[in-house]
This record gives structure tokens, sequence and C-alpha cells, in this order.
């Protein structure tokens, strides 16, 4: 790809304007983090950190009160830790609790991405935390920013063959589009810098101004959905015989995100366009992302995800470049079924004697409290692990590959911290997910990790008067329509629109499949129960053998179903 012209550049939105200043991302990030009058990064680098896995953020708890002192806004980082596929060592876990503790709030967030986050971190503290986090050989390039970010993957808690060829070419994945810049390793862990009459950076998938904007991936392991395969801009659903991988359908142009009150912004469901053997896996990887690189809009970042760049095109013009850019045709996909999205709770029995226990972890936050000792329990159980741990695409948490001699001692421990028993929830419970939202998220519209849990409280009590309080029901809500949370894959979704107001949707597929749509909006607790009541008790009622209540709202004619993003607001 070769540089934009000057004229060019103008017409782009600032975000790439900063990245063609940058110096493959170096900016003036080692300046900023030694400005001592300051807890905030300058604002271009504060765009740039993204790429690094930093978020900047502050408490807005204390912005008022901060602001009547004459105070800047007490600034704090996040911190993004790319986990590829989820799997990591006892030891690893260890390091990441130190780290939250000794750096962080003392919480550790597991995301739906299948990444650590921390919180909390102020910015002396920034650059030693990354260095720690790299220490523990885990690191946060490409957690966030415009580029592909960590590649999630089916946890498979059988632990079968199959999952593990599937999750190498995961991790195969994610280093080829890792970026090539050597500006993180210079800035947070004090490389020799390279003398540019050396040797130049260079980006060969990426370019100079990297991807218009984030690009998400994920593999995928039929008969389960846990990844959310629809809702990534690309996807790899992995094909077998005998049990054996021989390659992938491919999906592309999936996404959550919109803005409330601008219908040309929408979620969208990927399309499955084809099928590529196994050892063509990298490739197809590589020219999907150099087609976004090339065609997606710089000059409107709410216009610059990869579903608009498909949709304004067409699928058949994109299967095209593709196969122009390949040299080859891909084949038509392979037949599969998705028949869950969720997690399998408990113990669940793999091959070569191990096993693997499911930890439900309310949102994905790890912390101790005075009832519920999570944190220090996992931490006690990593001490004597011989297996591994997994982030599960639902926020929660595996203990995997316990051996049939380990189990009854990682048993104990789950019984003595209280763990075992975070199964024993509601099937609503269980399936549910929210987003980190308030006090730390800038663009949160309405609280949501803080909040779904009472709420959640109140709908169980209808949920038990109807007979259903053990029925899985997919349910999610965010602060804002962003997606981190991938609502608008609810059965039943709460989208933030103010201060305890929310936008409530219905109607996706229990499988992933199907988008919801708005029912209600700008609705508080007392209404969204009052319109979740009776379509609860009608569905204890009259639903269907085996209907899900996705479906059933669809079927009675709450909402429509939505396939594609365009009638997602019609």
């Amino acid at each position: 790809m070769s540089d934009v012209t000057p004229e060019e550049l103008k017409k782009r939105v600032e975000v790439e304007r900063i990245k063609d200043a940058s110096n493959y991302l170096r900016g003036t990030l080692v300046k900023s983090l030694n400005d001592p009058l300051t807890g905030a990064l300058a604002d271009s680098d504060t765009q740039l950190s993204k790429f690094h896995g930093i978020y900047q953020q502050d408490d807005r708890d204390l912005r008022d009160e901060r602001r009547r002192q004459k105070l800047e806004p007490h600034y704090q980082f996040m911190a993004r830790i790319r986990v590829p596929g989820g799997v990591c060592t006892p030891d690893q876990w260890l390091q990441v609790d130190r780290i939250a503790n000794t750096w962080c709030n003392r919480t550790i967030r597991l995301t739906t991405r299948q990444a650590y986050q921390f919180h909390g971190i102020i910015k002396r503290d920034l650059k030693r935390t990354i260095a720690e986090v790299n220490a523990a050989l885990l690191d946060t390039i490409a957690a966030c920013g415009d580029v592909n970010r960590n590649v999630m993957c089916n946890v498979n808690p059988e632990q079968s063959r199959l999952h593990e060829e599937v999750f190498e070419y995961t991790r195969r994945i994610s280093e080829h589009l890792t970026p090539r810049t050597t500006a993180y390793h210079e800035i947070w862990l004090d490389k020799e810098l390279v003398a540019t009459s050396e040797k130049k950076d260079e980006e060969p998938i990426y370019g100079k101004h990297y991807l218009p904007r984030k690009f998400k991936t994920a593999v995928a392991i039929p008969p389960s959905n846990d990844v959310d395969i629809y809702a990534n801009d690309m996807g790899f659903i992995a094909i077998a015989e005998n049990g054996r991988l021989t390659g992938f359908n491919i999906t592309v142009g999936g996404g959550m995100g919109m803005t409330h009150g601008e219908p040309e912004t929408y979620p969208r469901l990927a399309d499955v366009i084809g099928y590529c053997p196994k050892e063509k896996t990298l490739q197809v990887a590589e020219e999907i992302v150099k087609i976004q690189r090339d065609f997606g809009d710089r000059t409107n970042r709410k216009h610059a995800r990869f579903k608009y760049t498909i949709d304004d095109r067409g699928v058949e013009w994109f299967k095209f470049e593709l196969n122009k850019r390949l040299g080859w045709v891909m084949e038509a996909p392979r037949p599969f079924t998705f028949e869950d999205s969720g997690d399998r709770y408990g113990w669940v029995e793999g091959i070569n004697d191990t096993w693997h226990f499911t930890i439900f972890i309310q949102n994905g936050r790890v912390l101790d409290t005075d009832d519920y000792p999570m944190m220090t329990g996992l931490r006690e159980i990593a001490k004597v692990h011989a297996g591994d741990f997994r982030l599960t695409p639902n926020q929660n948490l595996i203990i995997g590959r316990v051996s049939s001699k380990q189990k009854p001692v990682i048993d104990a421990l789950l019984k003595k911290y209280k763990l075992s028993g975070s199964i024993h929830q509601s099937g609503l419970r269980l399936n549910s997910m929210a987003c980190v939202a308030f006090p730390t998220c800038a663009l949160a519209m309405a609280e949501s990790e803080r909040y779904l849990p009472s709420l959640l409280t109140k709908i169980e009590a209808i949920m038990k008067e109807a007979g259903l309080e053990h029925d899985p029901i997919v349910i999610r809500m965010t602060g804002c329509p962003n997606g981190c949370a991938r609502p608008f894959l609810g059965e039943i979704a709460f989208v933030g629109k103010g201060p305890g107001k929310y936008n409530l949707y219905l109607g996706a597929g229990f499988h992933g499949e199907r988008l919801n749509k708005m029912y209600r909006e700008n609705i508080g607790e007392e209404q969204i129960l009052a319109e979740l009541t009776p379509i609860i008790h009608r569905y204890a009622k009259e639903r269907e053998k085996g209907e899900k209540f996705g479906d059933f709202v669809v079927r009675t004619g709450y909402v429509k179903a939505v396939l594609a993003g365009k009638e997602f607001h019609s």
C-alpha cells in the first residue's frame, strides 16, 4: 500500500493524521509518561497508547468533587493483556494476580474477548506494570487500537485433539497479525532505540497507517459458538473429518457497535463466504486484513469498521477481490451446525485422563469480598495446579487439564473458597454478561457491570414465578451502544441510553445466528420489569417444545427477526 498524498491525508480524520506522524506508534509517549505535571498523556499519545493495549480513563465517580476542588480528573489507566485463545499457565495467572494487587485496583477483569484487563493504574506505575506483564511472557501490544486484536478460540473443556490443533492455528493467526513495530519494546521494555540510519520500522501487513478501525477475529469449533463468531470482523469455523482438522469456513463483516439516533450505524452479522484448507489459513487472514486496510473508510470513524466496507461494496465484490489477491478460488462453505453459545459449568471430563472445571464469574470481575474470597481461592489453586487456566468468551474461567490424581485436591480448594458454589445460579444469570461502564469507561451513558446483578435478581423472581428458574436465556447489558458485551446478540439485552435508562432489545438467536431488535426505548427499571413480566409468563405457557426465548418473541410477534444489519432499525 503506497503512502497517501498530503491532500488525501487532509481529508482523513484526526486519528489518521496522528498515526501518520507517529513514527510507527511512538509519538511522544516517552515524553508524556515522564511529564510529572499531569496524570494524563498528551491528546495524541492518548490515541497511540491504545495500540499498546492501554486506555486512559478517569474515575467518573470523583469528577464533580475534583472539579469543585479545581483539580484535574483522577486519571488512571486500563491495560489489556492479550491471551490468544484464552489459555494461560497457572504461573501466568499468579503473575497477573500479583500485578493486579501491586499496581492496579486489586481486581482482575476477564473480558468477553478472552483477555485480562487491569484497572486503576496511575501513570507513574504504568511502565512498570507493562514490563511486569511482559516478564510473565504475556503482552499488551495490539490489545486495543486500529489493528487485529486478541484472537478468540472456543475453549472446548473436553480438551479434544481437534481443539489442540485449532488452538495452534489461533496462536499462529494472532502472531502473524501482530504489528511489527519495535516501538512497544522500546517504550515499555527499554530496548535500545534503533538508529534510523541503520534500520527503519515497517509494517508489511498494516502499512504506516494501520487499519481504519479496530478488527476482531475469532475461531469457532462447532457445535459450540461460544466465541459469537458472527459478531467478528473475521472468523474461522473449524471443519473436521474423523476428528481431525481439514480447514475452515471463513466469515467476514461482523460487528456490534452502533450510535444511538444514527440509523446509518448498526450491528451486523458476518457472512460465511467460503472454505479454505488449513494450510492456507494465514494467507487468507492476511489478505482479508489487507482488503480492509486498503478499502476501509478513513474519513469517518463511525463508518470505518469492516462491516461497512462489506455492505458498501457487497459480499460478491469482496469474494472476487479476495480470490484475486489469493491467486486461487475458495471452495463453497462446508456444512456445520451450532447448538449453543454458552459455557459448560462444573466438572467436564476430557481426554487423556483430564478434567476441567468451569467457574461462573459474574461479569468477569475477579476480586475478594468479605463473604466470597474468589481471588484468594484462584491464587491458591494456581499454586498447586499443573494444568492450565482458560478465559472463556463469556467472562468465565476454566481450571483446565486437571489430572484424575489431582482432581480431589483442586475440588477441595474449590469448595474451601466457595468457588464450586458459583455454578449454582439461575439459568438467566449463568448466561449473562455486562461491560464495565461506570465508573471508568468514558463512553458509558448508564451503569452496567455494577447494576446488572441487582436487576437480574428482580428478573429471576419473575422467572421463578413462571417456573423458568433454570431455563437459560442469553441476557446482556452495556452502558452504551458500542457493543463490548455483544448486546445485540442477547435474547434480552439492555443498552444504556442515559442515567438509569436503557433501550430494551429482544429476539436474538440463542446460538448467535440472529440479531435482536429494539422493543422499548429509554426505559427505567420499573418499566423494564413491567414489560418483561407478561412476556416471560406467556413464554412459560405457550412455548413450543425446545423453543428458546428469542425464537418465541419472534414467533409471537413481539419483534421481527433481524438477520441483516440494515434491517436492525427498520
